[in-house]
């Protein structure tokens, strides 16, 4: 298969990557040289360091090396089976992009986003044959991270949708197929992890390492929230959020929270600007959690069941199949569970009641409880 890569970045490289180590003869498109020439060093630097672990030979380095060539005309992906895009999330930009690269492309070329948050269908709708449109989301970083959710526009044709599951699957990752909604998967079910975390911190129940703590300790997430979001990036984390608030029509869910924006207006992204919720300049001290067992359960208890309720929206929204869901969520994120499977281990009456609690005291649109998890409740059943 010939595949083309539409942009040297970091998620256009490692896409690039993946295709290559599965045999695809690949072509990575870039305007600028300079990330083209950025791109091949890292692969050289990438494949240097799986040799020394014993996780290739240089034969296998050669052959995927090989499988690779730089192309700065993207009139050179015309012989190509698949092109994925993976540049700026600008819909204007991408679909000038399409547009343009649809003219020199045959016609069952299909022609593919990894966008995170724009509509598939606007993206499709740049393009004379919309169906050969689809939207296939890699995660950071793409050779490490196993899923990749496949995303149909409603233009969408089956035999596209098959041939780019099958494709994925071909790549040794694990698909997951969402509807072209907001956030897709991934960013829409995981918006509480940070949301909530950031509204129990502004309600001054407690700071940044005990809310963390929580999480580690009682969750076994690999990180807490505001670890994540200093590795993230605040200025990401905060534009996701946004993006997804309005593009559902500001539901309070998904409301963003000044505390990140502010962090974020001034320049405390996290680590890569070495200052965040946390402090990474040299000889700095993390600062140790407040050992509370009866804060921390509340603290866990509330992130876990604002998650476990956006999963179960999802399914009852038809975003995702309840199994699609909940490894997205473990293989996207690394979420230690699925969270519906989550849901059945703690109880379905006690997800609602926990939700029911934190309505009844706030009386606030974001604590309500999904409408799945009421009637599963009722009629006394579960997820799996």
């Amino acid at each position: 298969m010939n595949v083309g890569i539409i942009g040297g970045g970091t998620m256009g490289s490692g896409i690039a990557q993946v295709a290559a180590t599965s045999g695809c003869k690949v072509k990575l498109y870039d305007t600028n040289q300079a990330a083209l020439d950025k791109a091949k060093a890292a692969l050289e630097k990438i494949l240097n360091r799986l040799i020394e672990k014993g996780r290739i030979d240089s034969e296998e380095k050669n052959r995927i090396q090989s499988n690779i060539s730089y192309v700065n005309n993207l009139k050179d992906l015309a012989d190509s089976n698949l092109t994925i895009e993976a540049i700026i999330e600008n819909l204007d930009i991408k679909k000038k992009v399409f547009s343009e690269l649809e003219s020199y492309v045959a016609g069952d070329c299909i022609i593919a986003s990894n966008t995170s948050s724009l509509s598939i269908a606007s993206i499709a709708a740049s393009l004379n044959k919309p169906e050969r449109c689809v939207g296939i989301h890699f995660f950071n970083p793409a050779p490490l991270m196993k899923l990749v959710e496949v995303i149909p526009a409603i233009q969408t044709s089956k035999e596209v949708l098959e041939k780019a599951i099958q494709t994925i699957n071909d790549w040794k990752k694990v698909v997951a197929v969402a509807k072209d909604t907001p956030g897709f998967i991934v960013n829409r079910v995981a918006r509480p992890f940070y949301g909530e975390a950031l509204r129990i911190y502004e309600e001054g129940l407690a700071d940044f390492a005990t809310i963390d703590h929580s999480l580690k300790s009682l969750g076994h997430f690999r990180m807490g929230a505001f670890e994540l979001m200093d590795f993230i990036g605040n200025d990401v984390n905060y534009t996701v959020t946004e993006t997804v608030f309005t593009a559902f029509y500001f539901d309070p869910r998904y409301k963003p929270s000044f505390t990140q924006k502010r962090f974020s207006e001034a320049g405390y992204l996290g680590r890569k600007s070495g200052k965040g919720f946390y402090d990474y300049s040299k000889g700095a001290v993390k600062p140790e959690p407040t050992e509370d067992a009866a804060l921390s359960q509340t603290i866990f208890d509330r992130v876990l069941v604002m998650l476990i309720n956006e999963a179960a929206d999802a399914l009852f929204l038809n975003i995702a199949s309840a199994e699609d869901i909940d490894i997205a969520m473990t293989k996207g994120v690394n979420y230690p569970k699925g969270l519906l499977a989550w849901a059945d281990e703690k109880g379905i009456d006690w997800c609602v009641s926990k939700l029911d609690v934190l309505y009844n005291e706030y009386h606030e649109d974001r604590y309500r409880c999904s409408p799945l998890l009421r009637k599963m409740n009722k009629e006394n059943k579960t997820f799996f």
